[in-house]
């Protein structure tokens, strides 16, 4: 005796990022260096790009480009998904605020981000993005907003990484995070 049976075969779903951890500033807030933070969960650029630029995307009116500074950033992908199509991330060491990222769209223009390092604490991840995200103070560079938290508030043992080589750090040449691309680009806009 036999027996069939009709099952749904088991589907494979890709692990999904939970959704970025972001701030941003209101329309009605004037533009700034900094339109509000993104705290990423990692230092993989690849996965946290993805899912920061598929938070961003449907606001903005579709990010073309990305931008970033490598210095603390172990890896710099060529390009990441968004929303089922591949964007081009480029890097620039000089030409953008080690603290900050840049996303490009067709409708906004760009998104300045400050980078809220990953292993940075709660309650100082929520001074930052609100002070990035919010307009009523002086216009200010990401990495003034860095250094301000950083001489305010200084930071428990608790807040910093245990190994000195993993620390964000300060902007300084000598960090350990460089771009790892077997290819390097640059950020170039569509002709």
């Amino acid at each position: 005796m036999s027996a069939t049976t009709s099952h749904t075969p088991l589907r494979i779903v890709p692990f999904r990022a939970p959704t970025a951890r972001l701030a941003l500033k209101t329309v009605s807030t004037p533009r700034g260096p900094l339109d509000g933070a993104w705290w990423p969960r990692s230092r993989d650029l690849a996965d946290e790009l993805s899912a920061l630029a598929d938070v961003l995307d449907p606001l903005s009116g579709r990010i073309t480009r990305i931008a970033v500074n490598p210095t603390y950033w172990p890896t710099i992908p060529d390009s990441v998904p968004v929303n089922g199509r591949m964007v081009k991330v480029g890097w620039f060491t000089t030409e953008l605020d080690p603290h900050k990222i840049l996303l490009l769209s067709h409708t906004t223009g760009s998104w300045n981000l400050l980078v809220i390092p990953p292993e940075t604490s709660t309650q100082a991840a929520g001074r930052l993005m609100a002070a990035a995200s919010d307009g009523s103070g002086p216009p200010t560079t990401a990495s003034a907003l860095m250094a301000a938290e950083h001489a305010l508030h200084g930071g428990s043992p608790a807040d910093r990484p245990q190994d000195a080589a993993e620390s964000w750090g300060d902007g300084d040449d000598a960090s350990p995070y460089r771009p790892t691309t077997a290819r390097r680009s640059r950020l170039t806009t569509a002709r």
